[in-house]
Protein backbone atom coordinates (compact mmCIF):
# COMPACT_ATOMS: atom_id res chain seq x y z
CA UNK A 1 0.00 0.00 0.00
CA UNK A 2 1.05 3.56 -0.66
CA UNK A 3 0.38 5.95 2.23
CA UNK A 4 0.46 9.74 2.11
CA UNK A 5 -0.09 12.06 5.08
CA UNK A 6 -3.34 13.96 5.28
CA UNK A 7 -3.52 17.73 5.52
CA UNK A 8 -3.93 19.04 9.05
CA UNK A 9 -6.36 16.79 10.93
CA UNK A 10 -7.34 14.89 7.79
CA UNK A 11 -6.60 11.14 7.80
CA UNK A 12 -3.77 9.63 5.80
CA UNK A 13 -4.53 8.69 2.20
CA UNK A 14 -4.23 5.01 1.31
CA UNK A 15 -3.88 3.62 -2.20
CA UNK A 16 -3.53 -0.02 -3.12
CA UNK A 17 -1.08 -0.66 -5.93
CA UNK A 18 -2.62 -2.96 -8.54
CA UNK A 19 -0.35 -3.19 -11.57
CA UNK A 20 -0.35 0.22 -13.20
CA UNK A 21 -3.47 1.24 -11.30
CA UNK A 22 -3.95 2.80 -7.88
CA UNK A 23 -7.10 2.00 -5.93
CA UNK A 24 -8.25 4.72 -3.53
CA UNK A 25 -9.01 2.73 -0.39
CA UNK A 26 -10.23 5.76 1.58
CA UNK A 27 -13.07 6.06 -0.90
CA UNK A 28 -14.08 2.45 -0.23
CA UNK A 29 -14.48 2.76 3.53
CA UNK A 30 -17.69 1.09 4.68
CA UNK A 31 -17.98 -0.86 1.42
CA UNK A 32 -17.34 -4.56 0.69
CA UNK A 33 -13.75 -5.43 -0.25
CA UNK A 34 -12.51 -8.79 -1.51
CA UNK A 35 -8.83 -9.67 -1.88
CA UNK A 36 -8.12 -12.96 -3.66
CA UNK A 37 -4.64 -14.50 -3.82
CA UNK A 38 -4.08 -16.23 -7.17
CA UNK A 39 -1.27 -18.45 -5.89
CA UNK A 40 1.43 -16.60 -7.84
CA UNK A 41 4.36 -14.83 -6.18
CA UNK A 42 6.95 -12.76 -8.04
CA UNK A 43 10.19 -11.35 -6.67
CA UNK A 44 9.87 -7.60 -6.33
CA UNK A 45 13.51 -7.12 -7.34
CA UNK A 46 14.16 -9.44 -10.30
CA UNK A 47 10.55 -10.38 -11.18
CA UNK A 48 11.14 -14.14 -11.30
CA UNK A 49 8.40 -16.48 -10.01
CA UNK A 50 9.02 -17.93 -6.56
CA UNK A 51 7.17 -20.45 -4.43
CA UNK A 52 7.89 -18.47 -1.27
CA UNK A 53 8.53 -14.84 -0.47
CA UNK A 54 11.64 -14.01 1.57
CA UNK A 55 12.29 -10.69 3.29
CA UNK A 56 8.95 -9.19 2.25
CA UNK A 57 8.86 -9.89 -1.44
CA UNK A 58 12.13 -11.44 -2.61
CA UNK A 59 13.07 -14.76 -4.15
CA UNK A 60 15.71 -16.71 -2.24
CA UNK A 61 18.68 -15.81 -4.52
CA UNK A 62 17.91 -12.09 -4.21
CA UNK A 63 17.31 -12.45 -0.48
CA UNK A 64 20.81 -13.90 -0.08
CA UNK A 65 22.50 -11.47 -2.49
CA UNK A 66 20.99 -8.03 -1.93
CA UNK A 67 22.33 -5.61 0.67
CA UNK A 68 18.78 -4.46 1.41
CA UNK A 69 18.03 -7.98 2.66
CA UNK A 70 21.09 -8.29 4.91
CA UNK A 71 20.65 -8.54 8.69
CA UNK A 72 22.29 -5.14 9.17
CA UNK A 73 19.19 -3.50 7.70
CA UNK A 74 17.19 -4.79 10.67
CA UNK A 75 20.12 -4.32 13.06
CA UNK A 76 21.97 -1.26 11.74
CA UNK A 77 24.43 -1.34 14.62
CA UNK A 78 25.92 -4.45 12.95
CA UNK A 79 26.80 -2.60 9.71
CA UNK A 80 29.92 -4.23 8.25
CA UNK A 81 30.67 -1.87 5.36
CA UNK A 82 33.91 -0.78 7.05
CA UNK A 83 35.04 -4.43 7.07
CA UNK A 84 34.76 -4.59 3.28
CA UNK A 85 32.01 -7.24 3.40
CA UNK A 86 28.98 -5.20 2.32
CA UNK A 87 27.00 -7.22 -0.23
CA UNK A 88 26.56 -4.17 -2.48
CA UNK A 89 28.93 -1.33 -1.55
CA UNK A 90 27.37 1.09 -4.06
CA UNK A 91 23.88 0.43 -2.64
CA UNK A 92 25.20 0.88 0.89
CA UNK A 93 26.83 4.19 0.00
CA UNK A 94 23.58 5.43 -1.52
CA UNK A 95 21.21 4.34 1.25
CA UNK A 96 23.22 3.99 4.46
CA UNK A 97 25.65 6.89 4.17
CA UNK A 98 23.07 9.65 4.30
CA UNK A 99 21.38 11.51 7.17
CA UNK A 100 19.24 9.37 9.47
CA UNK A 101 16.86 10.47 12.18
CA UNK A 102 16.35 8.96 15.62
CA UNK A 103 12.79 9.55 16.75
CA UNK A 104 10.26 8.86 19.47
CA UNK A 105 6.82 7.65 18.42
CA UNK A 106 3.57 6.65 20.05
CA UNK A 107 1.99 3.76 18.17
CA UNK A 108 1.12 1.43 21.07
CA UNK A 109 3.00 3.39 23.70
CA UNK A 110 6.37 5.12 23.69
CA UNK A 111 9.00 3.66 21.35
CA UNK A 112 12.28 4.70 19.76
CA UNK A 113 13.02 4.22 16.09
CA UNK A 114 15.33 5.25 13.27
CA UNK A 115 14.83 6.02 9.59
CA UNK A 116 16.41 7.87 6.71
CA UNK A 117 15.63 11.56 6.94
CA UNK A 118 13.86 11.41 3.58
CA UNK A 119 11.42 8.78 4.91
CA UNK A 120 9.61 11.10 7.31
CA UNK A 121 6.66 11.00 7.94
CA UNK A 122 6.16 7.84 5.83
CA UNK A 123 7.93 5.65 8.38
CA UNK A 124 5.61 6.84 11.15
CA UNK A 125 2.52 6.16 9.06
CA UNK A 126 3.81 2.66 8.25
CA UNK A 127 3.94 1.95 11.99
CA UNK A 128 0.51 3.33 12.76
CA UNK A 129 1.92 6.00 15.08
CA UNK A 130 -0.49 8.67 16.30
CA UNK A 131 2.36 10.94 17.46
CA UNK A 132 6.02 11.23 16.55
CA UNK A 133 8.95 13.46 17.39
CA UNK A 134 12.41 13.52 15.74
CA UNK A 135 15.08 14.00 18.41
CA UNK A 136 18.51 13.42 16.84
CA UNK A 137 20.03 13.56 13.37
CA UNK A 138 23.14 11.55 12.50
CA UNK A 139 25.27 11.09 9.39
CA UNK A 140 24.96 7.35 8.76
CA UNK A 141 22.73 4.37 9.40
CA UNK A 142 25.42 2.78 11.57
CA UNK A 143 25.45 5.81 13.85
CA UNK A 144 21.66 5.76 14.11
CA UNK A 145 21.80 2.10 15.11
CA UNK A 146 24.29 2.84 17.88
CA UNK A 147 22.07 5.65 19.21
CA UNK A 148 19.01 3.41 19.06
CA UNK A 149 20.82 0.70 21.01
CA UNK A 150 21.52 3.23 23.73
CA UNK A 151 17.90 4.38 23.88
CA UNK A 152 16.68 0.78 23.99
CA UNK A 153 18.10 0.59 27.49
CA UNK A 154 15.30 2.92 28.57
CA UNK A 155 12.47 2.60 26.03
CA UNK A 156 10.97 -0.08 23.76
CA UNK A 157 11.73 -0.26 20.03
CA UNK A 158 8.73 -2.35 18.97
CA UNK A 159 5.04 -1.75 18.38
CA UNK A 160 2.32 -3.88 19.94
CA UNK A 161 0.36 -4.16 16.69
CA UNK A 162 -2.76 -5.51 18.39
CA UNK A 163 -3.00 -2.53 20.74
CA UNK A 164 -2.22 -0.19 17.83
CA UNK A 165 -5.11 -1.59 15.79
CA UNK A 166 -7.54 -1.56 18.70
CA UNK A 167 -6.85 2.14 19.19
CA UNK A 168 -5.91 1.55 22.83
CA UNK A 169 -3.27 4.25 22.78
CA UNK A 170 -3.24 7.27 25.10
CA UNK A 171 -1.59 10.49 23.89
CA UNK A 172 1.84 11.22 25.37
CA UNK A 173 3.82 14.36 26.08
CA UNK A 174 6.66 13.52 23.70
CA UNK A 175 8.61 16.66 24.55
CA UNK A 176 8.68 15.67 28.22
CA UNK A 177 9.59 12.09 27.29
CA UNK A 178 12.42 13.33 25.08
CA UNK A 179 13.82 15.55 27.83
CA UNK A 180 13.57 12.73 30.36
CA UNK A 181 15.41 10.27 28.13
CA UNK A 182 18.06 12.74 27.01
CA UNK A 183 18.85 13.51 30.66
CA UNK A 184 18.90 9.84 31.64
CA UNK A 185 21.17 8.90 28.74
CA UNK A 186 23.39 12.00 28.86
CA UNK A 187 26.60 10.16 29.71
CA UNK A 188 25.96 7.47 27.09
CA UNK A 189 25.33 10.09 24.41
CA UNK A 190 28.53 11.89 25.41
CA UNK A 191 30.42 8.63 24.96
CA UNK A 192 28.89 8.11 21.52
CA UNK A 193 29.86 11.63 20.48
CA UNK A 194 33.46 10.91 21.44
CA UNK A 195 33.29 7.71 19.36
CA UNK A 196 31.59 9.01 16.18
CA UNK A 197 32.51 12.70 16.36
CA UNK A 198 31.06 15.50 18.42
CA UNK A 199 29.21 17.01 15.44
CA UNK A 200 27.81 13.68 14.23
CA UNK A 201 24.93 13.58 16.76
CA UNK A 202 22.82 16.68 16.32
CA UNK A 203 19.81 17.44 18.50
CA UNK A 204 16.62 18.38 16.64
CA UNK A 205 14.38 21.13 17.98
CA UNK A 206 10.99 20.11 16.62
CA UNK A 207 7.35 19.94 17.62
CA UNK A 208 5.50 16.62 17.75
CA UNK A 209 3.69 15.49 14.60
CA UNK A 210 0.14 14.21 15.05
CA UNK A 211 -1.04 11.55 12.62
CA UNK A 212 -4.56 10.45 11.78
CA UNK A 213 -5.94 7.37 10.03
CA UNK A 214 -9.12 6.53 8.10
CA UNK A 215 -10.80 4.21 10.62
CA UNK A 216 -14.58 3.94 10.90
CA UNK A 217 -14.41 1.40 13.71
CA UNK A 218 -11.47 -0.21 15.48
CA UNK A 219 -11.65 -3.99 16.03
CA UNK A 220 -12.49 -5.09 19.57
CA UNK A 221 -10.95 -8.51 19.01
CA UNK A 222 -8.05 -9.08 16.63
CA UNK A 223 -8.56 -11.83 14.04
CA UNK A 224 -5.65 -11.99 11.62
CA UNK A 225 -6.13 -13.03 7.98
CA UNK A 226 -3.33 -14.86 6.14
CA UNK A 227 -3.18 -15.54 2.40
CA UNK A 228 -0.99 -18.59 3.03
CA UNK A 229 -3.87 -20.17 4.96
CA UNK A 230 -6.86 -18.80 3.07
CA UNK A 231 -6.60 -17.39 -0.45
CA UNK A 232 -9.62 -15.11 -0.12
CA UNK A 233 -10.08 -12.32 2.38
CA UNK A 234 -13.30 -10.34 2.31
CA UNK A 235 -15.55 -8.16 4.40
CA UNK A 236 -16.61 -4.57 4.93
CA UNK A 237 -13.66 -2.18 4.89
CA UNK A 238 -13.70 -0.55 8.33
CA UNK A 239 -10.34 1.14 8.38
CA UNK A 240 -6.68 1.45 7.42
CA UNK A 241 -3.84 1.90 9.87
CA UNK A 242 -0.14 1.27 9.48
CA UNK A 243 0.16 -1.40 6.79
CA UNK A 244 -3.05 -3.08 7.94
CA UNK A 245 -6.39 -3.33 6.20
CA UNK A 246 -9.15 -3.54 8.82
CA UNK A 247 -12.24 -5.50 7.77
CA UNK A 248 -15.28 -6.43 9.84
CA UNK A 249 -14.06 -10.05 9.51
CA UNK A 250 -10.48 -9.42 10.64
CA UNK A 251 -7.26 -7.62 9.75
CA UNK A 252 -4.45 -8.30 7.31
CA UNK A 253 -0.94 -6.88 7.07
CA UNK A 254 -0.48 -6.37 3.33
CA UNK A 255 3.23 -5.64 3.59
CA UNK A 256 3.75 -9.21 4.79
CA UNK A 257 2.49 -10.40 1.41
CA UNK A 258 4.55 -8.14 -0.84
CA UNK A 259 5.07 -9.88 -4.19
CA UNK A 260 1.84 -11.89 -4.01
CA UNK A 261 -0.52 -11.56 -6.97
CA UNK A 262 -3.84 -10.36 -5.59
CA UNK A 263 -7.13 -9.75 -7.37
CA UNK A 264 -9.16 -6.89 -5.89
CA UNK A 265 -12.94 -6.63 -6.07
Amino acid sequence: MAIAPGQGDEPARYHLRAGDHRIDLNARLGQPLRLSYTGAIACTHCGRPTNKSFGQGHCFPCFKRLAQCDTCIVKPETCHYHAGTCREPAWGEQHCFQPHVVYLANSSGLKVGITRKTQLPTRWLDQGAIQALPILEVDTRLQSGKVEMLFKEAVADRTNWRAMLKGEVEPLDLIAERDRLMARLESGLAGLREYVGIDSLREIDASPTHLHYPVLESPRKIVSHNFDKSREVSGLLMGLKGQYVILDTGVINLRKFTGYEIEVA
